[in-house]
């Protein structure tokens, strides 16, 4: 399914929902380089839309960042709101701003669930003049140790998602190309695509609860799920018990 596709496919933009708990748990982090350019006019308000469970806000705040969230789902909304967040529930393309006005609008994996046109004509109207967007993605990389095991069994056990996952290595050039051109076009300027590398340790126990929060794995037949699930882990132990996951953090960035 293409980028431009997939806020359309509401089974996988819900599935979030079902486990909120684990979503939170489990969910990487963003490295502060990203954050460092987002911030950089040191705004007061930021709107996180798409915010989930606070993964984000939390991280604006910490930053002296006054936050109001936007989110579809009331499940992840209200694992945010037990982090002090304040949440609205609504679609970002229906959300009623109600004359509100902000520095800075964030979206961390989430501007793929938002309908692109209506999403960049929304938030040029919720930014102040001269306030800047930053639409990121965590993008996992295939350089780690266990990346050729880990395809064998994808291979075998679940054919072709391996082949588009961004959480094992596929590098959607056409989600930034498309966030950028929409932005654009909803007149946002100064435009950039920056990456940001990190990484993290992932135990067996951390990685098995990470994967069925990714909306591919999680759709999965659940039989073949815990078929998928049981051999990943079998890896990891192999290997050590852990391995290290290395991540490209993608941010597309303009101002209003």
């Amino acid at each position: 399914m293409t980028y431009q596709r997939l806020h359309d496919d509401r089974r996988r933009a819900q599935s979030f929902g079902e486990d909120p708990e684990q979503y939170d748990r489990t969910r990487p982090s963003y490295p502060d380089a990203l954050f460092d350019a987002i911030l950089a006019d040191r705004p007061a308000t930021a709107l996180d839309v798409g915010c989930g469970t606070g993964i984000v806000a939390r991280l604006l705040l910490a930053r002296g960042c006054q936050v109001l969230g936007v989110e579809a789902d009331e499940r992840m909304a209200g694992v945010a709101r037990s982090h002090a967040i304040t949440v609205e529930v609504s679609p970002f393309e229906q959300w009623d701003p109600r004359g509100r006005s902000f520095d800075v609008l964030t979206a961390g994996q989430s501007w793929h669930w938002v309908q692109p046109e209506a999403g960049a004509a929304q938030a040029a109207r919720v930014l102040r003049p001269g306030g800047r967007i930053g639409v990121f993605w965590n993008y996992g990389r295939r350089d780690h140790a266990l990346s050729p095991r880990f395809s064998e069994i994808y291979d075998r056990l679940a054919p072709g998602l391996d082949g588009h996952s961004v959480l094992l290595g596929n590098n959607d050039d056409a989600r930034w190309e498309a966030a950028s051109r929409t932005l654009a076009g909803a007149g946002f300027g100064d435009l950039q695509v920056l990456t940001f590398p990190w990484e993290h340790t992932y135990t067996r126990a951390e990685w098995l609860d990470l994967l069925p929060t990714h909306s591919d794995h999680h759709v999965m037949e659940p039989a073949r799920l815990a078929a998928l699930l049981e051999e990943i882990g079998d890896a990891i132990d192999a290997a050590g018990g852990s391995f290290v996951m290395h991540y490209d953090a993608w941010l597309v960035t303009g101002q209003r």
